[in-house]
Formats: C-alpha cells, sequence, structure tokens
C-alpha cells in the first residue's frame, strides 16, 4: 500500500493499515488537519469548505468521511457530489468559500485516490502552506467542534454554472462552431467527464457528439492517463466514426489529450501549444509551462511578441509564475491548460471551448491544423523507486556528470543541450523518477532518454 504526502495533496492507495494506505482513519486525519489551518487562516470567520469529486469506485466513501469530518470540525460544507476539478476550483470563488477539497487521484488508476487542497482563491496550496497541514496532522493538534457547533451541508450542483463561464468567455466563439457543424468525439475514461464533456459540447452547438466511454462509474475503461499507448482503441473508433476532432481527459478532467479526425495523435504537449496560438493571436502576451513542457509553446510565443518563461513541475509552481510574468496563458505539457481570463486552475472544459473556436476559425482538418506548428518530439519514461534508492545523490551526480551542459537544477536535474533537454524529476504522484528527453524525431528522443536511464542505473548499481 501506498502513502505519498506532498505538493499534490494526500495521495495513496485505498485500503490497508493506516499511514500505510489511504485508509478512512488517514482520510479522517488528512481533512481535520486542513480544516485546522483553513480556520488558522480565517480566525474571525465561519468557515466554508467546497467539496468535489471525481467517479472512482472509493469516491462515495471518501466523500461521506471528508463531509462528515469538515461537518465535525465546525466548518459549512458545499458538497458538489460528482464535479471535476476546475469545477470545484470555480466553486470555491463562487461560494466566497475558504477553502475547497478535490476528492480525485487524477491519472492514477482506480485503488488510487487523493484529497486535493485549495485555498481561498480556489488554487492549490503552496509547499510552505502544505508543509503546515502536514505539521498538525501529524501532531494531531486539531479540536473539533461540540454539538452545538457541528457545521451544515449544502448540496450544489456547479456544472451547467462552469459551462456558462465558458460560453462567456470573449475568445470562445460560439457561432463559428455551431458553423462548422463538427462531429466530436469524447473519451472520459468512464469518469465525471462523461457527464460534463458532451453538456458543454451540446452548449457550444455541436450536434453529434460520439460519447466513448462516457458512463460515470469508476470502471476505467483503460488506464486513465491519457497518453497514445492508451488510446490505441479510442484513435480506432474517431477513425472509423469520421469525426473531426476527438478529446480525451483524464478522470478529474484537468487534463486534454486530442487525436485528429485521421485517429493520430495530436500529441498532448500540443494542446496548450495550439490553444496558445490562438490566444496569443487575439491577445500577445507572456506564457508559463513548466520544465518538462515542450519548446514548442517558446516558439509560438516568440513568434507572437512575447516571453516564454519555464516553471517548477506542479500547477501552484506554474500559477505563481504566470503571476510573476503576467502571461495570458499557460499550463503543463501533460494537456493541463491554465486561462487566467477564465480562472488560475487547470481546465479542460476551457481547453476544448478555446481548441473548437480555433479548429473552426482556421478552415483546417484537425491534422493539417497540427502540422502547422513547430515539430518536436518528447519520450517520456520512468523508473521505479525502491526505498534503498538514493534519489537526491543519483540526481546531485547527474547534474556534475553533465555540467559542462547547460543544467537547471529549480526541480530535479533539467539538462539542456543545443537541439534537445533531457528532464529528470522524482515524481510528486508516484514512488518513480520521471526522465522526460525531447528532441527534433522520436528516435533522438528515445535514445537520449535510454542513454540517461542507463547512466541512472549504473549509480544505482
Amino acid at each position: 500500500m501506498t502513502l505519498i504526502k506532498s505538493i499534490s495533496g494526500i495521495r495513496g492507495t485505498i485500503g490497508g493499515k493506516p499511514g500505510e494506505g489511504l485508509s478512512p482513519l488517514d482520510v479522517v486525519k488528512y481533512t481535520a488537519a486542513y480544516a485546522e489551518w483553513v480556520k488558522q487562516q480565517h480566525p474571525e470567520q465561519t468557515i466554508t469548505v467546497v467539496v468535489g469529486r471525481d467517479a472512482r469506485i472509493s469516491g462515495p466513501m471518501v466523500q461521506s468521511l471528508v463531509v462528515a469530518t469538515l461537518s465535525g470540525m465546525g466548518c459549512m460544507v458545499v458538497d458538489l457530489g460528482m464535479a471535476t476539478t476546475p469545477t470545484t476550483e470555480i466553486a470555491v470563488k463562487e461560494e466566497q468559500a475558504q477553502g475547497g477539497i478535490i476528492l480525485t487521484a487524477s491519472h492514477n488508476p482506480k485503488q488510487w485516490n487523493a484529497l486535493k487542497l485549495l485555498n481561498q482563491d480556489g488554487e492549490f496550496l503552496n509547499a510552505a502552506e502544505g508543509a503546515l497541514v502536514l505539521e498538525i496532522a501529524e501532531n494531531e493538534s486539531y479540536q473539533f467542534a461540540e454539538v452545538d457547533d457541528l457545521g451544515e451541508i449544502f448540496v450544489k450542483d456547479y456544472t451547467d454554472i462552469h459551462i456558462q463561464q465558458v460560453l462567456d468567455l470573449e475568445l470562445v466563439d460560439v457561432d463559428a462552431i455551431r458553423n462548422a457543424n463538427f462531429k466530436v468525439a469524447i473519451d472520459a475514461v468512464n469518469s465525471v467527464g462523461g457527464i460534463v464533456i458532451p453538456a458543454l459540447l451540446k452548449a457550444l452547438g455541436v450536434e453529434d457528439v460520439v460519447e466513448i466511454n462516457c458512463d460515470a462509474t469508476g470502471q476505467f475503461a483503460h488506464t486513465p492517463e491519457p497518453l497514445p499507448e492508451n488510446l490505441i482503441e479510442t484513435a480506432e473508433i474517431i477513425r472509423n466514426n469520421l469525426v473531426d476532432v476527438g478529446f480525451v481527459v483524464d478522470p478529474d478532467v484537468d487534463r486534454l489529450a486530442i487525436i485528429s479526425e485521421d485517429g493520430s495523435m495530436f500529441n498532448e504537449e500540443y494542446s496548450l501549444v495550439s490553444i496558445a496560438d490562438y490566444v496569443l493571436s487575439q491577445t500577445p502576451g507572456n506564457t508559463v509551462s513548466n520544465l518538462s513542457s515542450s519548446r514548442a509553446l517558446r516558439d509560438i510565443t516568440e513568434k507572437h511578441g512575447g516571453t516564454y518563461t519555464a516553471a517548477a513541475v506542479g500547477e501552484v509552481n506554474v500559477v505563481a509564475k504566470m503571476k510573476a510574468t503576467n502571461a495570458v496563458i499557460g499550463g503543463e505539457g501533460n494537456g493541463g491548460i491554465i486561462y487566467p481570463a477564465s480562472h488560475y486552475g487547470r481546465d479542460s472544459l476551457v481547453g476544448v471551448a478555446l481548441f473548437l473556436s480555433l479548429l473552426a476559425k482556421s478552415g483546417l482538418k484537425c491534422s493539417e491544423l497540427r502540422k502547422t506548428y513547430p515539430d518536436y518530439f518528447i519520450s517520456k519514461n520512468k523508473i521505479e523507486l525502491t526505498p534503498e534508492i538514493d534519489v537526491d545523490g543519483i540526481l546531485v551526480k547527474m547534474k556534475l556528470k553533465y555540467q559542462h551542459e547547460q543544467v537547471i537544477d529549480i526541480d530535479g536535474v533539467k539538462i539542456d543541450f543545443a537541439d534537445r533537454w533531457v528532464h529528470l524529476r522524482k515524481s510528486n504522484t508516484e514512488p518513480i523518477i520521471r526522465i522526460y528527453a525531447e528532441a527534433p524525431s522520436m528516435v533522438e528522443a528515445d535514445l537520449l532518454a535510454q542513454t540517461i536511464i542507463q547512466d541512472i542505473r549504473s549509480l544505482i548499481a
């Protein structure tokens, strides 16, 4: 069993002994600690916390524990039921709440779940704030409310509110989308996206929607991370159904992958690249993505006269850098689109609407649009970790080995060569080292990644 406490929240596999997996006792412990932290931040206010979850099997169990614990801590609770991560983030702001908890393990398999913690702005806690929550949890320095001070629970649905906010965005051209008469497919991996994305498409004027894995049962139809190797059957369905474009989202709908009409992968890195190209063509400005994202965003940004900046991996780090540089769009190369005109959170609903606006106005087929962007290829690899592996020591040694190249060490080690790069870092969400390499061809990217993997294995040995 696994329990990981990081900047990405409290994440673990369901079951097992307390402290070894995400057991019911751990859910209560960390929820109570979070509630105590929120109360400390707002000592003179009645505390309201928004709770939403994806469709995974453990969701109802975890949700009931979280909602009851928050009530037991004296917090008012706005219970959204099944809701996407960006929907929950928006609801925190709309409700003028002091915080929020999203119950999702994102792209992890069905045995995982997590508490992802939000501040009063509907944004993820930073490292320092998260550390305070963990300290409160470890010391059990929280106190439950007396019977007359228990918090009330209010059930609300924010799906329609979120969709309307997307429709109201200035760069979302509903008329152009409707007039394009698109046939669109959506693979929602049998989670909450199966409810939300078809509803969004209908609201955008898309009448012909091919629903793939849209039953929100939590029984994931394939490995939930929207990578090409997990989408072979989806791509075949899209090709055979003669759709104009296919979208794939992860279980909590904050990552967006695109499949072209011919079944070819648009490449999840290029979800952000293409949407940024559209946004920058209308509202020039700066962009941000993380260190593991493609150079293509930098190229597109500079083409439009803006400045590109790289941030450490993690949505909270990207958001902080976006605010510091006044970026008009940013995100992560895993298909995470952050559009400040909407809110500071990865949002696949915003991504779908902006991409369809771009596609409609371009007059191109999806595969033709992809060819208008510079070609880079990323090889994404990982090494499973065991307790005896000294990851930090390995990263120091790799930095020394390649010290003659440009090395960035704000988040793991990124080695920048003349026309390619490799980034190695310890994952916040899984017990692995991620090794991402980008080069002008996939063969070269794979070769670079394997060279680095061999270096690491030699150091481990």
